[in-house]
């Protein structure tokens, strides 16, 4: 069976680490797999094809900030890929992120309607049943579930438009491209994106729950300890963000430093260099500010050295950052937004009301006397995820729908 996987980078970020595995759970099934990507580069042991390149991407981002079509550009570039597609012919198209100013949507769509390919779309966010945004949960925005217009959001959140709104004909596009495929499932890390997904116009395709996973053999306790005397008799209060954008909580860390007292000192993983910046400037006393990390072994140590891994998230899909942290032995508090308190139990962490700092420090300092949550309950937690058994799901998906 040959496997196309689709998403916007290949072996990087969240996505493409959970494609790459994917890719190498169909290998050891003997499927013939691909990724197609469009930012970055791919790992040496992947089958891949790299749809655009650079100008193409600063093309697609411009058109979308001066039109707002993120999704409908990149016309060569999609061709070019289908002609690829047309040499390949594969069973099943795996569908991750569409967007992120590679693929012209409605092209892809047109020819998987065209051919009749069978098509497993994993949603990672809401981006494929809105007019603009990825998350609208900030904006307290429902009018995807009818017509979007007038977005609030447009010029703020990913995929930015800075120029024009045009939040209502992107919504009929994508609409009139997404809907009349013969043979689609689409799949959800989080029950609650699969309940957004049954009010939106993808609700006539049958959608299954699979949750994200992670590497157990990875991200696991360790004896290793941090030597800095900086770090030295301090409860580390750990936060990790590919972005640390507002959705992400920024914002909630600075005002939890203000409140936080001597014993407890704050790791920021991710940030960008100017935030950094800022950062040391005015926090240097109580925060450590790190850009992003590829070395995973040094992720896995700040993990394990983490008094509580804090994830004040204001909207998200099933972070696997939460799951990374309690592998490790490592409780997580984290707001109650999105699919973020669906990997949280008793036992290994504590869901707090959104936008609360008050109640962060109230669970962090809670921790102590807390005796149903421990290290072990936490990594027993964390071992419902692994990602070799959740995602042997998607190599039965595969054989259902080609049936």
């Amino acid at each position: 069976m040959r496997i196309v996987e689709i998403n916007t980078v290949n072996g990087t970020g969240s996505t493409g680490k959970i494609a790459v595995a994917l890719y190498h759970i169909a290998e050891n099934e003997n499927y013939t797999p691909y990724i197609a990507y469009g930012r970055g580069s791919s790992p040496e042991d992947v089958n891949s094809y790299k749809i655009g390149n650079t100008l193409d991407f600063g093309i697609h981002v411009l058109s979308n900030f001066f039109c707002g079509n993120s999704g409908f550009a990149s016309k060569n570039n999609t061709k070019k890929f289908l002609l690829w597609l047309d040499n390949i012919k594969p069973d099943v198209l795996h569908l991750h992120n569409l967007h992120g100013f590679y693929i012209h949507v409605g092209l892809l769509f047109d020819y998987i309607k065209k051919h009749d390919i069978p098509v497993v779309w994993t949603l990672h966010d809401c981006w494929p049943f809105t007019g603009q945004c990825a998350y609208f949960d900030y904006a307290r925005c429902n009018k995807w579930k009818t017509q979007c217009h007038n977005c609030p959001i447009y010029r703020s959140d990913y995929p930015y438009s800075l120029f024009k709104d045009n939040s209502r004909q992107n919504y009929k596009n994508k609409k009139k491209a997404f809907i009349g495929v013969p043979n689609m499932i689409i799949t959800t890390p989080s029950h609650w994106l699969a309940s957004l997904v049954q009010d939106s116009y993808l609700k006539e395709y049958p959608v299954k729950v699979i949750h994200n996973g992670i590497d157990l053999n990875l991200f696991k306790p360790t004896d290793t300890f941090l030597t800095d005397e900086k770090y030295k008799n301090k409860k580390i209060l750990l936060g990790v963000a590919n972005i640390w954008d507002r959705r992400k909580g920024l914002d909630y860390f600075l005002e939890l430093a203000e409140m936080m007292e001597d014993e407890f000192h704050i790791v920021l993983i991710g940030v960008s260099k100017k935030q950094q910046e800022m950062i040391c400037k005015k926090y240097s006393d109580i925060i450590t500010a790190i850009t992003r990390t590829s070395n995973q072994a040094e992720l896995v140590e700040w993990y394990n050295h983490a008094y509580a891994f804090i994830n004040p998230t204001l909207e998200d899909n099933f972070p696997t950052t939460n799951l990374e942290a309690l592998a490790c032995g490592t409780p997580v508090i984290t707001f109650n937004t999105g699919g973020s308190p669906e990997s949280i139990t008793e036992e290994c962490g504590i869901v707090v009301e959104k936008g609360n700092v008050q109640e962060i420090k109230n669970a962090i300092l809670s921790l102590e006397m807390n005796t149903n949550i421990t290290r072990e309950n936490c990594r027993k937690q964390a071992m419902k995820f692994d990602k070799d058994v959740l995602f042997r799901d998607y190599m039965e998906l595969y054989k259902d729908i080609v049936r």
